[in-house]
């Protein structure tokens, strides 16, 4: 029987590996396995191409949003790309999703560190993924304003580049140094206090039905994600158009952002997130207008959003570094 995996970007010693943890718990998967990616694409690829398959990567988690360099463009495009247009208004889910599926999400304190073998003042070079590196932007111009920056696929491969250097620092999480056995520099370096990533967990859309996992909590937010491509972007007001249709229906729409769709110049899909869940009557209502002005409509499901605390996540790295299981 195969072990069933459930996908990150790696290696481990990454924030993605830790909220894997996390959404894996939440949603009843204990039985699975993480198992890292070598890039959000390759992640989301490996579960695309294992359903229907072996069913060795049976589902994935990845970075969507963070809340100081905005989207990840990696995971909004590999989803758009890999997914299907939502299910037609005359089938048995109305406009519900096809492909992939977000089952969860998770809101995760990033909280980045300086992290070598060298001094601080002996650092020339500093190795991050471009976010991190984006997101300790003005520390590192403070404080090592001569350094070389240079990015990387993840904050731990980061890590794991500058062990035993004497001119190389990496810009990654406490669970990284613990992970390589790196002298913490210094902590936290990130620009903003409350910054945050939101990790989504992906799982294709027959899986969903047989997942463990519980409930949604009453204090969890329900999110619902959609894409589309408007049938006559060039006409005025047409995205206005679109969104009003939610707005009608008293829904909030949290976040829109705009991508090139890769086919001509000037075309663009339109990614949102709207709260509450797509089966509603006023959801329904809404969909039933966007539909027909849209060349494409993707649905990637509806799914609560959990949010940890800053304490709470000094918590888990100490249980983790003290050897203690993950209770969260």
């Amino acid at each position: 029987m195969s072990v069933p995996f459930i996908a990150f970007l790696g290696p481990s010693g990454t924030y993605a590996e830790t909220a894997c943890h996390q959404l894996a718990q939440a949603q009843g998967l204990r039985d699975h396995t993480p198992r890292s990616g070598l890039s959000i694409q390759h992640v989301l690829h490996q579960l695309k191409a294992d359903h229907g398959g072996d069913g060795t990567v049976v589902a994935a988690v990845v970075p969507v949003e963070n809340s100081v360099q905005g989207g990840v463009t990696a995971t909004l495009d590999t989803l758009w790309s890999l997914s299907a247009p939502c299910c037609p208004p005359d089938s048995s889910n109305p406009y519900g999703p096809q492909g992939l599926e977000i089952v969860r999400g998770l809101v995760l304190p990033i909280r980045h560190a300086l992290l070598g073998s060298a001094r601080t003042e002996d650092i020339s070079e500093v190795i991050s993924h471009p976010q991190a590196l984006g997101q300790c932007s003005t520390w590192l111009n403070k404080h090592l304003p001569q350094a070389l920056q240079l990015p990387t696929t993840s904050t731990a491969e980061a890590a794991r580049m500058v062990k035993g250097s004497r001119f190389r620092g990496a810009i990654a999480s406490l669970d990284a140094a613990r992970e390589q056995d790196l002298s913490v520099l210094a902590y936290p370096i990130n620009d903003e206090p409350n910054n945050c990533t939101r990790f989504l967990l992906v799982q294709p859309v027959d899986a969903t039905t047989c997942s463990s996992a519980p409930s949604t909590p009453p204090d969890h937010t329900v999110m619902t994600s959609l894409c589309f491509a408007l049938r006559q972007r060039d006409r005025p007001g047409a995205l206005v158009e679109a969104l009003q249709v939610f707005h009608e229906q008293a829904l909030n729409m949290s976040r829109i952002e705009s991508r090139p769709a890769k086919t001509d110049l000037g075309k663009y899909v339109f990614f949102v997130d709207v709260e509450g869940h797509y089966q509603t009557a006023a959801f329904q209502k809404a969909l039933h207008k966007v539909y027909p002005i849209c060349e494409q409509l993707l649905n990637f499901g509806s799914y609560p959003v959990m949010t940890v605390s800053p304490e709470e996540s000094e918590a888990q790295f100490a249980n983790r570094r003290n050897g203690i299981a993950n209770t969260t």
